[in-house]
């Protein structure tokens, strides 16, 4: 099986934002907290809500644009 990227979820004090999602996108989270909860061995699969910050994370982390953007000096 290949191996999901993303891997366990860290606690981190959250700030509350509110957004929507078509339904197909939140029916792939709940389908991905349970393929999630599978390969990490979690009793129970995850709120989708607590996948979407680490998900962005990583999205971020992988964007190499960004991430010159963001090491660059401002000014």
């Amino acid at each position: 099986m290949t191996k999901l990227r993303l891997g366990r979820i860290e606690d981190d004090k959250p700030i509350k934002i509110t957004i929507e999602l078509p339904g197909a996108v939140h029916r792939d989270l709940v389908r991905y907290a349970e393929a999630h909860a599978r390969e990490t061995g979690l009793p129970q699969p995850l709120p989708p809500e607590r996948l979407i910050p680490p998900m962005l994370e990583r999205f971020m982390a992988g964007d190499r644009a960004f991430a010159r953007k963001r090491s660059a000096p401002s000014g």
